[in-house]
């Protein structure tokens, strides 16, 4: 199967899975488009996207840019969102609603704003593809990783319900080697990677790589809908 001459929008698709993702998809032919607030993080991922994939700067917060945007690109053939800040380890005695609502912002009401704007666009035959996490099953990584990913778990089968006959799946990835970790000191950061890399049964964590094939099988396959799709080395198996 392949992503020939498909369209494909991967919102988050500057750094880390999302591009990735970026790649992968136009390894397989995939006209990509990738977005993010931020006009150096565009230019920075198409110096390493090939030849024929574009970029915006969109800000999720912006409901009205977004409808533009979406209005002058028309119709795509999937949709992907990888879009998220760095993650929130702290503990519920630490959080403020400030931090609360912050970290909410982009990964749920960014997603679904996303998906809201865009589903319109999405052709006959096309697919969403969300992203979650196995934090949803891993409480010791705290309460707002925990939350979000079981709220990208429930949206998924609400959405995959809601907008049939498009497809809306989500990837769970497990610990993966991302920006997204850069709020830690780079010590404790790599003294998590090997101690996860110990107990999994891989015998070491992922890598962005590992994880974007998953958003292209959710994107290639043509009969799955409402389903998290977990990639996480053997995590949740120890």
């Amino acid at each position: 199967m392949s992503l020939n001459n498909d369209r494909v929008l991967v919102i988050g698709g500057t750094s880390g899975i999302g591009l990735a993702v970026g790649k992968a998809a136009a390894d397989r032919g995939a006209t990509v488009i990738v977005v993010s607030r931020r006009q150096t993080s565009v230019d920075r991922a198409l110096n390493e996207l090939p030849a024929g994939a574009s970029g915006a700067v969109v800000d999720l917060a912006d409901p009205a840019g977004l409808s533009r945007f979406a209005d002058e690109l028309g119709a795509i053939d999937h949709l992907v969102f990888t879009a998220g800040d760095s993650l929130e380890l702290a503990k519920l005695a630490d959080l403020t609603p400030e931090v609360i609502s912050g970290f909410f912002t982009t990964r749920l009401i960014g997603a679904l704003t996303a998906v809201r704007v865009f589903a319109p666009h999405v052709s006959e035959g096309g697919s969403i593809t969300m992203t979650s996490g196995t934090a949803a099953y891993t409480p010791q990584f705290g309460v707002l990783p925990v939350s979000i990913c079981g709220a990208m778990n429930a949206a998924t089968t609400a959405l995959a319900f809601e907008l049939a006959p498009i497809r809306v799946n989500a990837v769970a990835p497990g610990v993966v080697r991302t920006p997204l970790w850069d709020s830690m000191a780079p010590a404790d950061r790599d003294g998590m990677f090997a101690a996860a890399a110990q107990t999994l049964p891989l015998g070491r964590i992922g890598e962005v790589e590992d994880v974007a094939l998953a958003y292209v099988y959710c994107m290639e396959q043509k009969f799955g809908t409402g389903i998290v799709l977990t990639v996480d080395g053997g995590t949740l198996l120890v």
